[in-house]
């Protein structure tokens, strides 16, 4: 796939000296300068540099040399990146951890979802939503779910015993329990295809805001640091346990629409899945880790925070932009129908 446009002196830079083969001094010296922003989970330079670096370690780009992924100049400036990145995410979700009951670690985990009162993206979509802010939704997702699992999956070697056996069940499932046709990156896949949207993984990397960026380079972030291996756990556990209800109300929302099964399988398959995920992540991941290295149990709150507080802040922007009557994609790159060649490929 392509590199994402630039945003900001950073990304152009870090993106030009990709393809040159040569990072740089002023290149690090912009990192410096970016990892000072205000705002760092709201900063599209950075979120768009953070993804460049991080996207190295999955499919990487079609005009940048792989040997960029382990690269000990990028690295160092990722870390400048990171630094600023791992800073904020910390005192995003604080408030979230300092509310947190004492208990055991899955109660602790469901009290976390029972405080979130925050807008529901979900609830608009499945009352209000038209095609249009359907289509721009699914845009915006498909920068997550066409890689589905993936971050995530950076845990399983990190961890032992029952923890990691559960985390492998719950993976499984997302990888479609060995049918490719039923990976949930395939079910997404499909989705967009109903919307005739562009499906291919990264197509609408440009179209997302700092907002969304922010909500996939946390998980890459959580899950490339050994150090953080409870933290992703936390993330993931989150993502399970506050995945049924608003599954439900995406695929009611799609069949308003009149869509069909082709639409609503991705979201029915949550519903399904999910449910019996919830305890599998909170009490036999979470809470087999937790026994197993006490000393984590801070870090699987940290990682559940962050995903509600991001995906909160991800939310509300959209729901904000369309308030306003305007567009929640970035205008320099609106979704687009898939290309002929794109839909012979398939």
């Amino acid at each position: 796939m392509p590199l994402p446009t630039p945003r900001g002196p950073l990304s152009e830079a870090l993106c030009a000296d990709l393809t040159s083969g040569t990072l740089r001094p002023a290149t690090l010296a912009l990192a410096d300068q970016a990892a000072a922003s205000p705002v760092p989970l709201a900063d599209d330079d950075l979120q768009v540099a953070l993804y460049t670096c991080y996207e190295l370690h999955y499919r990487g780009f079609d005009e940048v040399d792989d040997r960029w992924e382990w690269d000990p100049q990028l690295l160092a400036l990722r870390a400048v990146l990171e630094r600023a990145f791992e800073a904020a995410l910390r005192d995003a979700a604080a408030p979230w951890v300092r509310a947190c009951p004492e208990g055991t670690v899955d109660r602790q985990l469901a009290a976390m979802v029972a405080a979130d009162d925050g807008p529901s993206l979900s609830g608009h979509m499945a009352k209000q939503a038209d095609e249009e802010q359907w289509a721009e939704f699914l845009t915006l997702r498909s920068v997550y779910h066409l890689k589905e699992a993936d971050p995530h999956t950076w845990a399983i070697p990190r961890i032992a015993g029952r923890a990691k056996a559960a985390l492998v069940e719950i993976q499984a499932d997302e990888y479609g329990g060995g049918s490719p046709v039923r990976m949930h990156s395939a079910l997404f896949a499909r989705l967009m295809r109903t919307f005739d949207l562009d499906d291919t993984h990264g197509a609408h990397v440009d179209a997302a805001p700092a907002e969304v960026l922010a909500t996939l380079n946390a998980m890459s972030f959580l899950g490339l640091h050994r150090r953080l291996r409870g933290a992703v756990v936390g993330h993931l556990a989150l993502v399970e346990m506050t995945s049924t209800a608003p599954s439900r109300r995406y695929a009611s929302g799609l069949r308003r629409l009149g869509k069909g099964d082709d639409a609503t399988l991705f979201y029915d398959e949550h519903v399904e899945a999910d449910a019996v995920h919830e305890q599998v992540a909170s009490v036999d991941m979470c809470g087999s880790l937790v026994a197993a290295e006490p000393e984590l149990r801070d870090d699987v709150l940290l990682g559940a925070a962050i995903a509600l507080e991001l995906e909160s802040r991800a939310g509300a922007r959209v729901l904000q932009e369309w308030t306003a009557g305007r567009s929640a994609l970035r205008p320099v790159a609106q979704s687009s129908p898939r290309s002929d060649s794109s839909a012979a490929s398939r």
